[in-house]
């Protein structure tokens, strides 16, 4: 906890015991013989009173405060700190009757301060309880201070968790996609080397869009969806088939944002799971757009013959990780699997849960 919010509780607490001090000082001198006395003798009485309730508050306060809930509660010593703990208290009220004494020797108490063993009996007692019930407060202060410092650590190191693994996802989805564009712009300049320029530029914004627009927490949807039609059209290179994939984008984009490469992966796995070259619409992408969602799809035939790699690129628990972290509660991933394709669906909520 912040030094300043630390120096307000102590301040405000002790402003509050103070105005209780004062509110029962005018109760007492309302109803006592001291009332209509000189001034000098009021003032006797209210330092003798101010030192009777402050002093020992202030000892046992700060004693349990800084000593006791350090040496005994921390290592959950309970007995030990309940007998030490009255022990404490009993030595402040002992320190404040004899700085009490010392004031009446000097004639600054009132003269209602009497020598004897009853008076000392009583005065102890009464002392030792301002100084118990100061300390419990003194613990109990010190408790929520110190649970409300380790709330806020483990809420820092949660959020430090969470910014490793999406990092660390990132750089998971990040080389593998890149080498897939690699191999077919490849392909492409060995066939028809001024074509495979203009894709050039395309990867050049695609690199340029990975190396610092996915350094955000969310980018502005229109861009991931241009990120995703120049990688369409990359993927297609290899096909010869301008219909071999479709991607459309429905609804108003506007203002929209979404997290970076969140929807990659999905056409990622369709490209590379796909066949039938010389098929249309081998394989459909579409973005919904509206007002209260962003809703994804993406439908890939499957090959006729089995794969030798597992279905899904990166794992699908990959991908369901990053979305939990990035969107919890705020979305929806359902994934159906057939003989003919696989289909995917997300939806991602625009508002708070």
């Amino acid at each position: 906890m912040k030094r300043g919010v630390v120096i307000s509780l102590h301040f405000g607490y002790w402003v509050l015991y103070f105005l209780l001090l004062s509110l029962i000082l005018v109760c007492l001198q309302l109803g006592s013989p001291i009332k209509g006395q000189p001034f000098f003798y009021q003032w006797r009485f209210h330092v003798f009173f101010s030192t009777f309730a402050i002093f020992p508050a202030l000892l046992g306060f700060y004693t349990f405060y800084f000593l006791l809930f350090d040496l005994f509660l921390m290592r959950r010593k309970i007995v030990l700190l309940f007998v030490v703990g009255l022990l404490t208290a009993m030595g402040c009220g002992l320190i404040s009757e004899v700085v009490m004494s010392v004031l009446y020797t000097f004639k600054v108490g009132p003269g209602v301060f009497h020598e004897g063993a009853k008076t000392t009996l009583a005065l102890l007692v009464v002392i030792t309880i301002i100084a118990v019930l100061n300390g419990a407060v003194a613990l109990i202060m010190r408790g929520f201070m110190r649970w409300y410092s380790e709330i806020k650590l483990k809420e820092a190191l949660m959020q430090k968790n969470f910014e490793m693994e999406l990092a660390l996802v990132k750089s998971q989805i990040s080389p593998h996609f890149l080498f897939n564009t690699l191999n077919n712009i490849d392909v492409l300049i060995a066939k028809n080397a001024s074509q495979a320029s203009a894709y050039l530029n395309q990867l050049s914004d695609i690199m340029r869009f990975m190396l610092y627009e996915t350094k955000s927490e969310e980018i502005q949807l229109s861009r991931e969806l241009s990120y995703l039609e120049k990688y369409i059209a990359l993927q297609k290179i290899r096909t010869f088939n301008p219909d071999f994939a479709r991607f459309r984008v429905e609804g108003a984009v506007g203002e929209a944002t979404i997290a970076p490469m969140v929807l990659i992966p999905f056409v990622e796995n369709a490209f590379k799971h796909a066949d039938a070259r010389k098929q249309g619409n081998v394989i459909d992408v579409s973005v919904e757009v509206s007002s209260e969602a962003i809703v994804f799809d993406c439908v890939n035939k499957r090959r006729l013959q089995p794969s030798t790699t597992e279905y899904g690129g990166l794992g699908n628990e990959l991908i369901k990780r990053r979305l939990s972290l990035l969107y919890p509660d705020r979305h929806q991933l359902d994934i159906v699997s057939s003989e003919e394709d696989y289909r995917v669906r997300l939806r991602i909520s625009r508002h708070e849960a």
